[in-house]
């Protein structure tokens, strides 16, 4: 991927910069802030509230920074239910890629080096995954990445309670951000199941609503106005 290379963001962790797109992976202001603040916080933080299990769709693995973060939160997650005699928390964790990042990318990442020392044999193993097989990352927690598009993904497992959706902009790959593809993430969606993204776009909450979807407002991250939260609920 002679096209893609490394930045740096404001808080000092790498993200990515594809020439063709001219798009950078994650947010110039912190690749690590926004997606703790996206994906974390207004997404998976919200979705333990309401399952007693998690699985996630990612759409976009990237540079597997939100895989990371969702792995990093499953362990503390696992240390407090250990604490109070409990199993860990089923975890699935589903991920679309259609172009992976070659070896030297990943080894160029600083992520390790930005985050506790645990973290690291987290990022290695996640990206030491082959691709298209279960991989069970920590007791509990089952990694799949999937190489291809959303468009051609084939899922006859279980529900998804969450969506990441964070592809390259509506701008630079709109097929990716097509109505139909919305449709395919409601329909694998269990009731009460959310999507969020860090995409705020007019078209893509009116496409998202009419996929069926209740969509809702939410402070976006990093001086951004809003991001999109939206929900599989009963009609209103």
């Amino acid at each position: 991927m002679k096209h893609v290379s490394l930045q740096l963001t404001e808080d000092g962790s790498h993200t990515l910069f594809n020439a063709e797109l001219n798009e950078t992976y994650h947010s110039h202001k912190g690749a690590l802030a926004e997606s703790r603040y996206v994906f974390i916080h207004a997404g998976l933080e919200q979705v333990l509230q309401d399952f007693d299990h998690l699985a996630i769709l990612e759409v976009g693995f990237g540079t597997g920074l939100n895989a990371l973060m969702t792995l990093g939160k499953a362990l503390e997650l696992a240390k407090a239910r250990q604490q109070s005699g409990l199993a860990p928390l089923p975890m699935r964790y589903v991920t679309i890629e259609p172009y992976p990042l070659s070896a030297e990318l990943i080894e160029g990442l600083n992520y390790k080096g930005m985050l506790p020392d645990w973290y690291a044999p987290l990022f290695d193993a996640l990206h030491a995954a082959p691709w298209d097989q279960d991989v069970e990352i920590m007791p509990g927690f089952v990694l799949r990445k999937v190489k291809g598009k959303l468009e051609q993904l084939e899922w006859q497992g279980e529900p998804f309670n969450l969506v990441y959706y964070d592809a390259f902009a509506p701008s630079k790959q709109p097929d990716v951000w097509a109505l139909d593809n919305f449709k395919k993430c409601y329909g694998l969606l269990e009731q009460g199941g959310l999507l969020v993204s860090y995409c705020a776009n007019g078209q893509f909450k009116r496409d998202l609503k009419a996929a069926g979807f209740q969509v809702k407002a939410y402070p976006g991250a990093l001086g951004k106005r809003e991001m999109t939260r939206a929900w599989k609920l009963d009609p209103l």
